[in-house]
Parts: structure tokens; sequence; C-alpha cells
């Protein structure tokens, strides 16, 4: 690119109208390396009062600026006489089709993408300084009206600001879409690797559940075998020890099965169909208490929607939420653990479980659904804190959301919410 025959005889003056003063530094650092002159103006107002005192060879301005932007900015500049021919570059992020029609309508020369390489601005301004002397033969037409999203716009730019700014635009989506182009191979990179991790996860995966527990059980094994063939010889205070380490492996071998469990919710391909939360509620509360049968439990259940997800998924959830609130209920007589629908508008459902239960205090709310995180002692409640976690992956995968409320010693309130489908 040779930008020194531009500036041979005194230099190209080039306005720069830019709010950041960041933005502004970087397009003035890099025309002053090709020996461009810029003076830099802080919002359109004062960069048409520079422009008109220093008659610019070439305006660049962003759209977006405080007091005039910068289609307001190229609009004044076309109409005065003193400036008319000026060319005058756009920079914006063409988001909006009807960027290119408000560029018309304003008679702009040309347009820079955001964000901008040094050689695709260098480019841009070099195409439009050396097209400027072109312009000067060209007569404005009388201009024409046109109709885009409805709306009626008159054009009143020549013919070479129109193929000039129709080129940028099509230019600017050219370098979009190799930008795309390359984002995607970088997905499909990152998907390989993703791909890679997850054979080893399940490779680790499978060596948690064979390579420790098969220890694990050993351990176990032996420290029963040794109680039983010791016999009267063992004292009180060996055969509790003994009984801590039968302890501490169960535990450990539970603790390696939410662990599974916890890693399957994240790579399990969701399976969604129609689930009735009203029978699965149902059916989950009565095998619970089936198992309970010490307990006295007192169910209400209100009727529950059918939603979409998937059944095995969201019966986990199910199940968590019932067996902690029977849980956390315990020397409640009668333990009353309440189901229903939460009014949350019309883009979700939303589901409570609500007990009378040891409750929780709200400072502590944001951990219940943290791995590994609990509110009481194990001594007092049984459980690694893997559940509740466990349940707002599922629920974060199905779209929803969860949260909780309770009060210490007064019961607690567990919600998750699904997004509504679409009607057809």
């Amino acid at each position: 690119m040779n930008t020194q025959a531009l500036d041979k005889n005194g230099g190209v003056d080039i306005l720069i109208a830019e709010d950041s003063p960041t933005q502004a530094q970087r397009l003035q650092f890099i025309l002053e390396q090709q020996g461009y002159h810029n003076t830099v103006a802080a919002n359109g107002r004062e960069a048409l009062e520079i422009a008109r005192r220093i008659r610019p060879a070439l305006v660049i301005s962003d759209i977006v600026m405080p007091e005039m932007d910068g289609y307001e900015l190229c609009r004044a500049i076309k109409a005065d006489a003193g400036l008319a021919d000026t060319p005058v570059i756009l920079v914006t992020t063409l988001s909006d089709p009807e960027d290119v029609i408000r560029g018309l309508e304003c008679r702009a020369d040309n347009f820079i993408l955001k964000p901008y390489d040094e050689r695709y601005l260098l480019g841009r301004v070099q195409y439009v300084l050396l097209n400027r002397q072109l312009r000067t033969t060209e007569q404005s037409g009388m201009g024409v009206e046109i109709y885009f999203n409805e709306r009626k716009h008159f054009i009143t730019a020549d013919r070479l600001q129109i193929l000039n700014l129709l080129l940028s635009t099509y230019d600017a989506a050219i370098q979009r879409n190799r930008e795309l182009s390359r984002a995607q191979e970088e997905l499909q990179r990152v998907n390989r690797q993703l791909a890679a991790a997850n054979e080893e996860l399940d490779a680790f995966s499978f060596s948690v559940s064979h390579d420790l527990r098969a220890p694990l059980g050993t351990i176990a094994s032996l420290a029963q075998l040794l109680e039983r063939f010791a016999g009267q010889n063992l004292g009180d205070r060996a055969r509790a020890q003994i009984h801590s380490i039968v302890d501490g492996v169960r535990r450990m071998t539970r603790l390696i099965d939410d662990l599974l469990s916890f890693a399957r919710t994240a790579r399990q391909e969701l399976k969604k169909g129609e689930v009735n939360l009203d029978s699965m509620f149902r059916e989950v509360a009565q095998d619970l208490t089936s198992q309970a049968q010490d307990r006295q439990l007192e169910w209400r259940i209100h009727s529950l929607p059918i939603v979409h997800g998937d059944p095995a998924m969201l019966r986990l959830v199910v199940v968590n939420f019932l067996s902690n609130a029977i849980k956390y209920t315990r020397g409640r007589d009668p333990a009353m653990i309440e189901v229903g629908v939460e009014s949350n508008g019309a883009d979700e459902t939303a589901i409570y479980v609500r007990d009378n239960g040891v409750g929780f205090d709200m400072t502590y709310a944001r951990r219940l659904f943290g791995a590994f995180q609990r509110l009481h002692r194990e001594s007092e409640f049984e459980g690694i804190g893997v559940g509740l976690a466990n349940v707002r992956r599922i629920v974060n995968r199905h779209g929803g959301r969860t949260w909780a409320e309770g009060r210490l010693n007064a019961g607690a309130t567990f919600y998750f919410s699904l997004p509504r489908e679409p009607r057809e």
C-alpha cells in the first residue's frame, strides 16, 4: 500500500470523530504510522466545527456518539457547500440491515466494520481517498424514494457513493463470514478436545468404580472377619475401632457412588418428552413412605402439571427433594410435607416442596445447592452434600432454576422451575 503518494504534497488531513478515547487513540496511531495527519473530536458537534475550520480530506466517524451521532454528522457535512465533497466513512457493527439504508440516506461514502483490523481499516481509507477525485465528476441525482422494513427512505447519494457503500457492505459481510468460519473451526477444535476429555472422564469413572471400590470392599470384609474370628479377645475399644473402619468404608463407597452420579448427569443426553409430575410425585412419595414405616408422614400433594423434560432425570429431582423433606423432618410427629405449584409467571412452571422440619438459616441459603456443601453435621443428618448440587445441574440443563427458603427450626421450602414449552 503506497500511502506516501497521498502524503507528498503537504500530507492528508483526516478528522476522527470518536467519543471513546481508547478507540480514538487506536485509530490515530494506525493512521499516523502511515503518515496521515489526524485531528480527533470527541463528538459529532465538535467534529463538524473542526471540519468547517480545517477542511479535512476525509472524516472517519463512529455512529453512536453524544450530542450528534455519526449519521447526523455525515448529513451535516454533505449539506455544507464547503464540505459537500468531503468523503465520510462510518464505523459500525452493521448489526441492523437498516444501517445500510441510513448510510445511503445521509450520503456516507463507506463503512468500516467494527471491530476492525489495521489492514482492513487502511484499505478502506486508501480506497475512499483514491476515489475522491472520481466523485468530483459525478453530479448528485435528483434522489429516489425506496421502501425498506415498511418505511419510506429518500436517497440522494450519487451513483459512485451508492456503489462504494454497497461494495463496502458486501466486503464487511465477507469479512464477518470469514470471522464466523474461523470461529466455527475453533468451536470444532474445542468440541474435539471436549470429546477427548469426556472419553478420559469415562475412563476415570470406570477406574473409580472398579479400582477404588474393590479395595474398599476388601478393607470392610477384612475388618468384619477380624471382629468375627477375634471374638472375645477384642476389647470394647478395639471393637469400636473396627466399627469405625467399616463405617468409614461405607461412607467412602457412598461418596464414590454420588460422585459418579454427579458426573453422569453432566454427560448424559437429555431425552425429553411429556412428564406427568402429578403421578411422578405421588409414586415417589408412596415408595419413600413404605421405606419409612417407623415414621408418621402426612403428605399434601396438590394437582401438578405435565411438563416437558427428561423423565429419568426429573425423577432424580423429585426423589431428592422428597427424600430431603423426610430426612430433615426427623423428630417431627407428624412430619408434614406439601407439594404444589407456585404461580411464577407465564414463561415457567415452578414446583415447591414444603416441610415442617429443622429448616435453615437464610444467611447460608446460597450454599445449599453447592457440591459438598452442608448446613448440618453428618452426625445429625446423613449425606455428603451432593444431592442438591445434582438437582441444580439437572434443572439447569433443562433451562430452569432452583432456590430455597427457610427459617431455623421452622421448616423449609425448596423450589425448582422448568420453562414452559411454546404452544404451536
